[in-house]
């Protein structure tokens, strides 16, 4: 009997390497979904931060802002894109003079919190800074 000298590949191998090909690829596109929707969830939570910084930049500034009550609004379509944004703030006073009135300092402190929609889901956090003030005229603690 004589023995062929050809060389190649059996049926057989060539079903094992097309399987594990197969798995890799799966695993492959699978690790890319999962990248993707991870951008997406990274990029709404950075355009937040942008969003929120500004705004607590606008309140430490903003010196008519009235105390211990809420205010909210929301940010357009040209700050926050295609997702629906909005902001809610409180500025309370905690340190003063007792019976502090006209002209005196304070320091207040603001509370931010900034809200987005993703689909149905709402997503939030908050920020808190600090700032010295004076009382404007006519405006008691």
């Amino acid at each position: 009997m004589k023995r062929s000298q050809q060389s190649g590949f059996t049926l057989l191998e060539a079903l094992v390497a097309t399987m594990i090909m197969g798995v890799a690829v799966a695993g492959i596109l699978s690790a890319l979904a999962a990248s993707s929707r991870n951008v997406v969830r990274l990029t709404q939570a950075d355009r937040a931060v942008i969003l929120a910084r500004t705004k607590m930049d606008e309140l430490l500034v903003n010196d008519g802002l009235p105390r211990r009550t809420f205010v909210e609004g929301q940010f357009g379509a040209a700050e926050a894109g295609a997702m629906p944004a909005g902001w809610r703030a409180r500025v309370t006073p905690i340190e003063a003079l007792p019976g502090s009135f006209d002209l005196n300092w304070v320091i207040d402190r603001i509370e931010l919190e900034i809200w987005w929609m993703d689909g149905a889901t709402r997503h939030s956090f908050s920020l808190e800074s600090y700032r010295r003030t004076l009382l404007p005229q006519g405006q008691g603690i």
